[in-house]
């Protein structure tokens, strides 16, 4: 599985690169504050919305810590998507959140 630090991410973010963030927390979390520019799907839909997501396009996930996240990229590699955990999860994440 491959990792990305939030450090990492935050100049991706910051720098306007094409970074797509996939958010795998409950909206209840996310309502706390998000990584700019994340879309929300819970892990438990992660499943039933994966068709959203392209295969072609790379995703960085994230949760509160890592775990959830690490076990939504396990899951997405398994099903053919290229996707990076953020490593640390938004416990880790000093950026702008919105």
């Amino acid at each position: 599985m491959k990792q990305i630090s939030p450090e990492e991410v935050q100049n991706l973010v910051e720098t306007n690169q094409e970074a797509a963030i996939i958010d795998v927390r409950e909206p209840a979390e996310v309502a706390a504050g998000k990584i700019p520019g994340a879309v929300n799907i819970p892990l438990g839909l992660l499943e039933f919305r994966m068709n959203e997501l392209d295969k072609a396009q790379e995703y960085i996930m994230v949760c509160r810590s890592g775990g959830r996240s690490s076990q939504a990229t396990n899951f997405l590699e398994n099903q053919g998507y290229n996707v990076i955990n953020m490593d640390g999860g938004m416990m880790a994440w000093e950026g702008a959140t919105e």
